[in-house]
């Protein structure tokens, strides 16, 4: 990674037992995600602000850093670049609809139904892309969940 020019940032992120929860709500907007608390080193406020202002892709290993860096786009707080570090809480849903402004490109494994973590996925790459991505999966015996195989949606 380091021979093609990524940047790597860290972030620290308390992830919550809510969100491996299914959904049981007859609706998403009923759905309620328990609070995770998140912490952004000063540096990796800069360098999230420098690669937007740059024009380069973020991008997020997992579902739940996906939903710790919109959180982190959706706070005033967040858009300018800080001197310190940044904590905060986030109970941040996305479902499809959802305009993602901070992620380009997304390392997750393959969620299991009725999962917010299944429907961050289908707000990021479009609900049918990510259901013949599953149906490729199934045919060629990849493994589901968080020890399984993974993919990368650019």
């Amino acid at each position: 990674l380091d021979s093609r020019g990524v940047e790597v940032a860290d972030l620290t992120l308390a992830v919550g037992a809510g969100t491996f929860k299914p959904v049981t709500a007859p609706d998403t907007a009923s759905h309620r995600l328990d609070p995770e608390d998140v912490r952004f080193p000063k540096e990796t406020v800069l360098a999230l602000e420098n690669a937007r202002a740059s024009g380069r892709r973020v991008v997020a290993v997992g579902t739940t850093v996906t939903r710790a860096l919109e959180a982190w786009a959706l706070r005033p707080a967040g858009r300018a670049p800080g001197s310190m570090d940044l904590y905060f809480s986030t109970d941040l849903f996305i479902t499809p609809g959802f305009d993602l402004r901070v992620v380009g490109a997304l390392l997750t494994n393959f969620h299991l139904p009725r999962s917010t973590l299944l429907m961050l996925v289908c707000a990021f790459a479009g609900r049918e892309n990510v259901l013949a991505a599953y149906e490729d999966a199934i045919r060629h015996g990849y493994l589901f969940y968080s020890y399984g195989d993974a993919m990368l949606i650019a």
